[in-house]
């Protein structure tokens, strides 16, 4: 039949593509494009080609799950999402020749795939949750899902931000962000770090007094010793650091107010931001009790976590990378 023939074309194309490895691009390649060649044919000749491989890598890893996960309904949603944009990428606009209306088309395209994904970090942890109930987790399988989930989700931040720049860069009328004029894309030459920890805290702080009615202060604090009376600037995507930041504070806010329950005063939280030769240390701490010693060991594995279970249904929130509350 016609759709078994296109499977097995589907499949080899997958298998060929997979074999190549994904083009590495520095950040300053990003601002040189972005700033001086930024040309929508270049990137759309680039993305159709560099698309293919980095989606056939993803995939060609999601199929060496173990079975009983592979087969959990989130894992299936998302391996059919991939698939789609592949198929959708792939055989839309591979060996087409350029037009105005095609570079139009694919941007609207990358748009709308950027925003149909967005649910891709809770779906795929959610298909974590399912098998854990299910099938509870041995030390070996916990160790490859690891493996797995941080190759996945590394894998997914890069072919966002290459859809980003492409859509920021040509994906309107007009091509400077009246918000953020200095951004080249997604990326800021000169992104003030302590006015996005400000934000993060702000909006983290706004969740925990929703639910806690109430919310510790914060104290921030720079070393800057290159230049002592400026603030700390670096070239750098802010809404990275913001979702790093953000995810911090809420842990922190969530741990404090549980320690000091019904106190009408809470330790704040502190967070000190140091430029040194060669990089930025961002230290977000807290006095919300700590980590027993013999459990650290499992703080940064995703299939652990102290916050209680959430709703998937009601929330978007990734249950195995964040915090569920605040």
């Amino acid at each position: 039949s016609r759709l078994y023939v296109l499977a097995v074309a589907i499949t080899k194309d997958i298998d060929f593509y997979s074999r190549f490895s994904p083009s590495p691009l520095s950040m300053k390649q990003f601002l040189d494009f972005g700033s001086e060649n930024a040309c929508e044919k270049t990137s759309f000749a680039f993305l159709r080609q560099e698309l293919p491989v980095r989606l056939a890598n993803i995939m060609k890893e999601i199929n060496l799950l173990p079975d009983h996960l592979l087969r959990t309904p989130s894992v299936r949603l998302v391996q059919s999402w991939y698939g789609h944009i592949y198929i959708y990428i792939f055989y839309t606009y591979n060996r087409i020749h350029y037009t105005t209306i095609l570079l139009h088309s694919f941007t609207d395209a990358v748009i709308k795939i950027r925003n149909r994904h967005n649910d891709v970090i809770p779906t795929m942890a959610q298909g974590v949750v399912e098998y854990k109930d299910t099938y509870g987790m041995d030390p070996v399988v916990s160790q490859n899902v690891q493996y797995f989930l941080d190759r996945f989700y590394m894998s997914r931040i890069s072919i966002r931000m290459l859809l980003n720049q492409h859509t920021l860069l040509f994906g309107g009328k007009v091509k400077v962000n009246p918000a953020h004029p200095k951004q080249i894309g997604g990326i800021d030459p000169h992104c003030h770090v302590s006015d996005v920890i400000r934000d993060a805290f702000e909006n983290a702080r706004n969740l925990c007094d929703r639910y806690y009615m109430n919310s510790p202060d914060l104290i921030l604090e720079e070393f800057n010793p290159k230049e002592k009376d400026k603030p700390i600037t670096v070239v750098y995507v802010p809404s990275h650091l913001y979702h790093m930041v953000f995810e911090l504070f809420k842990n922190a806010m969530r741990a404090t107010m549980e320690l000091y329950g019904d106190s009408m005063e809470y330790p704040p939280i502190q967070a000190h931001v140091a430029l040194g030769t060669e990089d930025l240390t961002v230290k977000v701490s807290d006095r919300g009790g700590g980590v027993p010693l013999r459990k650290i060991d499992r703080l940064f594995t995703y299939t652990y976590s102290t916050a209680p279970k959430p709703d998937i249904e009601r929330s978007h929130a990734a249950p195995l990378v964040s915090a569920y509350y605040c």
